[in-house]
């Protein structure tokens, strides 16, 4: 199997975006990522490139896969032949929303 170019448009502390991650480490898969909460123009080429504003985007030999889960994502990598599939148990869920206390923390308003 060839390697796959693989851009990750991701948050920096999201569920979605650590299934992603794991579904990668998984696999072993080399990938570029693009903190969109970082850099805002990671955010924009992310949203110029997939035509809609929800993350995770994950970029696989220049397609782009919009919105992806990361059980979404090894789904697409499988049937797509990008890997083979493992029934190795991923680092943390892989289909899971950011908690509730990963935004409490990260947005303080001051009033």
């Amino acid at each position: 199997m060839e390697t796959p170019q693989i851009t990750a448009y991701l948050k920096t502390h999201c569920g979605w975006s650590a299934g992603v991650r794991a579904v990668l480490a998984k696999y072993n898969l080399a990938y570029t990522e693009k903190d969109i909460i970082q850099n805002p123009a990671f955010r924009w080429e992310m949203e110029t490139k997939s035509g809609q504003p929800l993350s995770p985007c994950v970029e696989v030999n220049g397609t782009m896969v919009p919105d992806i889960s990361g059980e979404e994502l090894e789904q697409y990598l499988v049937q797509n032949r990008l890997v083979q599939a493992s029934s190795e148990e991923p680092a943390v869920p892989i289909n899971a929303p950011c908690a509730d206390e990963q935004h409490e923390g990260a947005v303080r308003m001051r009033l």
